[in-house]
């Protein structure tokens, strides 16, 4: 398909918006530099795609009293843990052995990738083959 039928080489300003200071700077006869946005504006202002959240709209006074709340609510948390007998160095001590555990996990799932495309094979195909179950 020839792009030259399908761009018009000189919008008139009345049915489309301009995207270029001049909006019939085109010579005749000439492409776009895209033909199938005769009408996008490329000047427009940007749009994030990130969302404010509701804690950004707050003003910093309502946004220490939140945190104050959320510190509060978890300083209960940490009491109820202590009270049925927990203590916060044996939960810092099983969250670095989760962290540890995670980090080897992660180079074996890693070395069984590697070894699965080695052999030509898919890695659930080596999970049989070694004994190892799927959901671990």
């Amino acid at each position: 398909m020839d792009t030259e039928q399908l761009a018009e080489p000189n919008p008139s300003p009345s049915n489309c918006p301009a995207s270029t200071p001049e909006g019939n700077s085109l010579k005749k006869g000439a492409l776009k530099r895209t033909p199938f946005s005769m009408c996008k504006k490329v000047h427009s202002s940007f749009k994030s795609p990130l969302q404010v959240t509701e804690i950004a709209k707050l003003s910093p006074e309502e946004e220490v009293a939140e945190l104050e709340r959320t510190r509060g609510k978890l300083d209960a948390e940490i009491a109820q843990l202590e009270a049925e007998g927990y203590r916060v160095e044996e939960l810092e001590r099983h969250i670095d052995k989760l962290h540890e555990y995670n980090d080897i996990k992660d180079i074996g799932q890693s070395l069984l990738g590697r070894l699965a495309a080695l052999r030509g094979t898919t890695t659930r195909d080596l999970y049989s083959h070694f004994g190892l179950d799927l959901e671990d």
